[in-house]
C-alpha cells in the first residue's frame, strides 16, 4: 500500500505540474490567452497541494525524488501531447532519474 501511494501521488503531482506548465506555455508562447495561463496557475498550485500528501515527512527528500519523476513525466508528456520522439539518451536519462527517485523514496531506513 505504501509503495502504491507514493507512486500514485507522484503521478498525480507530475500531471498537475507538467500540465500546468504546459498550459502556461500554451497561453504565453502559443498565444492561446489568459484562460490557459490561469488554468495553468491553478494546476501548478494543485501540484503543491498534492505533494503534501506523500507519507515521507521530509520536504527535501520528496522534492528531490520528485525531480526524477518530473524528468520522466516530462518526456512522457512530450511523447503523448507534443509527439516528441525521444532518442536513446532521453530514455537512458529518464531511466536513471526514475531509479534514483525509487532509491530515495523506497529504500529501507
Amino acid at each position: 500500500m505504501h509503495v502504491a501511494r507514493v507512486i500514485l501521488l507522484f503521478v498525480a503531482a507530475a500531471i498537475a505540474e507538467i500540465g500546468g506548465a504546459w498550459l502556461v506555455w500554451q497561453g504565453l508562447r502559443e498565444h492561446r490567452g489568459a484562460v490557459f495561463v490561469g488554468l495553468g496557475v491553478v494546476s501548478l498550485a494543485l501540484y503543491g497541494v498534492i505533494a503534501t500528501f506523500q507519507p515521507d515527512p521530509h520536504f527535501g527528500r520528496i522534492l528531490a525524488a520528485y525531480g526524477g519523476i518530473f524528468v520522466a513525466g516530462s518526456l512522457a508528456w512530450g511523447i503523448v501531447v507534443d509527439r516528441f520522439k525521444p532518442d536513446v539518451w532521453d530514455w537512458t536519462g529518464a531511466s536513471l532519474c526514475l531509479i534514483g527517485a525509487g532509491i530515495m523514496m523506497l529504500a529501507p531506513r
